[in-house]
């Protein structure tokens, strides 16, 4: 097959998302901005061009279109297209599950994050009169190494549930369960994926009512990891009503009280596709 332009290729792309989303057109949250959104992806595409060499335009819009179904943005890294062995993994990244967890839970969330950890920040678990408290105090601007991680769900009842990892842990997991340990989002962004890494241990604990199968798939898919332990049994307490939940692992997920800390804000660009600069492709 002859040699296809830049240009070629990434129209090949544009069409195989369109097809996708024309089939898909239910799953497709409302008010979602379809042209914008094709035009992110494309850009994303073509800032990445040689990662994606020798993989279909067809199995690359299959992939972004995931990302279309749960109203997340690839350009603003609200979740991810990976090239890795030959095909195209979607995975979600931390803001895009803390947008998910917000929007889909039954029950009203008022904040949900995860914080790094690192040497020399003060961080406690404690029970005081039967009741479970974390207490965590960074120290500003603190660059020493990560020593683990944390998840905080705060209802709007304000009943909570949270769950710790050391690195120790979260490296096993990634080792052991990721399905593209050694991408580009563990590459540049090890501390949003470690943060990621334990939040989706805990969003399995959160009552997430999608709106369509397809959405579902693609939350499953864009964990990044297939964990494997035995669910357990925790309470939750500090609603009206005790309530029980399922959590990946040992009763690492905890109830208590915790003092918030202020979540990082999101950060986002948009690009032009007029000004990409187009030039060969060896695709045959």
């Amino acid at each position: 097959m002859a040699q296809i332009t830049t240009k070629q290729y990434l129209a090949g792309v544009e069409q195989s998302i369109k097809s996708e989303l024309s089939t898909h057109a239910k799953a497709i949250p409302q008010g979602l901005n379809q042209q914008r959104f094709i035009l992110n992806c494309i850009t994303v595409v073509q800032d990445n061009i040689k990662d994606f060499q020798g993989i279909t335009p067809e199995s690359i819009g299959v992939t972004l279109a995931k990302g279309a179904y749960l109203g997340l943005d690839f350009f603003n890294r609200e979740c991810y297209a990976i090239p890795y062995g030959g095909k195209v993994q979607f995975q979600t990244d931390y803001k895009g599950e803390i947008k998910l967890c917000k929007k889909y839970s039954r029950e009203p969330i008022k904040d949900i994050y995860a914080k790094l950890v690192r040497k020399g920040d003060f961080f406690e678990e404690l029970i005081e009169n039967g009741q479970q408290f974390v207490n965590f105090k960074p120290i500003p601007f603190n660059n020493e190494e990560v020593i683990g991680a944390f998840a905080v769900v705060l209802y709007k009842d304000g009943s909570m549930m949270y769950d710790t990892m050391s690195v120790a842990e979260i490296e096993k997991t990634r080792n052991t369960y990721s399905k593209a340990k050694n991408s580009q989002a563990w590459k540049e962004s090890p501390g949003e994926m470690q943060k990621k890494t334990v939040l989706r241990r805990l969003c399995k604990l959160i009552d997430l009512d999608f709106d369509n199968i397809e959405q579902r798939r693609a939350f499953d898919e864009g964990a990044g990891v297939e964990f494997e332990e035995t669910p357990s049994k925790v309470m939750r307490k500090g609603a009206d009503e005790d309530t029980t939940a399922d959590i990946f692992g040992d009763d690492n997920v905890i109830d208590g009280d915790f003092k918030e800390v202020t979540q990082e804000p999101d950060s986002g660009m948009y690009a032009d596709i007029d000004n990409m600069d187009m030039g060969e492709l060896p695709f045959k």
